[in-house]
């Protein structure tokens, strides 16, 4: 079993990376956090996902 992290700052973003990594392999679990944080005047957001697989030969 393995895991791989992903993190990006637009959700669609973060959508095409899961999509893509996720093509040749077992998945097991996925899971989804959105962060929030304020600088200045603007929001941030940080989109991640942690997945877990199992690789297949």
């Amino acid at each position: 079993m393995k895991v791989k992290l992903i993190d990006e700052e637009h959700e669609k973003d973060l959508e095409d990376a899961i999509n893509s990594f996720i093509e040749d392999k077992e998945i097991v679990d996925i899971k989804y956090q959105v962060g929030v944080s304020l600088f200045s005047d603007e929001q941030i957001y940080c989109y991640s996902a942690m997945i877990i697989y199992e690789e297949t030969c």
